[in-house]
């Protein structure tokens, strides 16, 4: 997910977050990071094959068996799986492939496994990022790669611990602009980089970002469910309830309800959100280019109360991101944050303790290019949230 290509379309939002939030109001919460960075996986040394970079940010669940799977690669979707989170290391067997698929409404150009959520560790629901580059199948009236890119959140399951996911026929689409690929070509549409499923009593929520069109503004917008097995349940909040729905346009009678609200201080997509036990708090953690309240490019944090109204967003990590521009990123960028609690109960970690580790990708440039040279490195973070 080459994030850096709808930095154009994002930047405005950018600003409209920062009318949006008051950078002098009082923290809820404070994050500082304990001790040296630590590689998880390294590119060059741990790839199976050349599609093995980490290029989302980490999701993990535990296994029926009590083992770790963590997920957070490319298109051709493999896991890290070990005993524990010291242990980890790439299964090359593929759990789900991309097929490149020229027909748009088979929503199976490129995806990526973005989100899970398992009950029993054997059966996992999943939010996939699915991208259609019309330009590549010839299907585009314009040229660039941006004009051409149509973009939605789908769901997959698997049955055997995450061992394999399979899609529904016709696809399941979660949220999709509600046209068609051809429609307003021209710009990046639709909706993209899901963020982790969180459990909040009987609901289970996650972000999504989308570019907007007539109607919809831009920005980043929160989806809720009551039955995470069945995708066909997710609503967005429209500013005032969840009732917002963006099924498959392709889909005779599909008919989209509304639209959804954007979330600030969120300038593009959720890294991860996770909720601190002792006190309810939920804490996202996000990347940003330098800008409005974000005096300088890198890896944030924010704190809320509800998921919907969030405190100042504040530096954890400096550093340029895949939204600043790489030809003056000193050789690095920072990118695809995810805070996760190795001590969180249950199979999702989806809440943290007065502890966590940061996960995110260091990516190496050279000149004005991205390389294939990607470290998956995590760090521990010390949590302190007011009550």
């Amino acid at each position: 997910m080459l994030l850096r290509l709808i930095l154009a379309c994002l930047c405005v939002a950018a600003v409209t977050a920062a009318d949006a939030v008051d950078a002098a109001e009082p923290p809820l919460s404070a994050l500082t990071l304990v001790g040296a960075p630590r590689t998880v996986f390294k590119a060059g040394r741990d790839a199976c094959d050349g599609h093995d970079v980490p290029d989302a940010p980490a999701r993990a669940v535990r296994e029926a068996d009590g083992g770790i799977a963590l997920f957070g690669m490319h298109y051709r979707n493999r896991a890290l799986r070990g005993r524990d989170f010291d242990t980890l290391k790439l299964d090359c067997a593929v759990v789900l492939d991309s097929a490149f698929k020229p027909e748009p409404e088979a929503f199976d150009d490129r995806t990526w496994i973005t989100a899970t959520w398992t009950e029993d560790g054997r059966r996992i629901e999943a939010l996939l990022h699915e991208e259609y580059h019309a330009d590549e199948h010839g299907r585009c009236r314009t040229t660039g790669v941006l004009a051409c890119w149509y973009n939605a959140v789908l769901a997959a399951r698997s049955t055997d611990g995450g061992r394999s996911f399979t899609r529904a026929t016709p696809p399941t689409v979660v949220a999709a602009a509600p046209f068609r690929q051809e429609v307003e070509q021209g710009r990046h549409r639709g909706f993209f980089n899901p963020s982790n499923i969180v459990a909040d009593g009987r609901y289970r929520y996650f972000y999504a970002s989308t570019t907007g069109w007539t109607g919809q503004p831009f920005g980043v917008c929160l989806f809720r469910s009551d039955d995470v097995s069945d995708p066909a349940r997710w609503r967005a909040h429209d500013g005032k309830d969840f009732s917002a729905r963006f099924p498959n346009p392709y889909l005779k009678g599909a008919k989209p309800t509304g639209a959804c609200a954007p979330v600030a201080p969120f300038p593009a997509p959720v890294g991860s959100v996770s909720r601190h036990r002792g006190t309810g708090a939920w804490i996202a953690v996000f990347q940003a280019a330098s800008g409005g309240v974000f005096p300088r490019s890198g890896i944030y944090w924010s704190t809320s109360r509800d998921l919907l109204a969030w405190d100042a967003p504040r530096l954890l990590i400096a550093g340029s991101t895949l939204y600043d521009d790489p030809c003056g990123a000193g050789g690095e960028l920072v990118s695809y944050p995810s805070l996760i609690d190795p001590a969180a109960p249950g199979r999702n970690f989806d809440t943290v303790g007065d502890s966590a580790t940061l996960f995110y990708v260091t990516l190496k440039t050279r000149g004005c290019e991205i390389t294939s040279e990607r470290d998956l490195v995590r760090r521990q973070v010390s949590i302190k949230v007011w009550p």
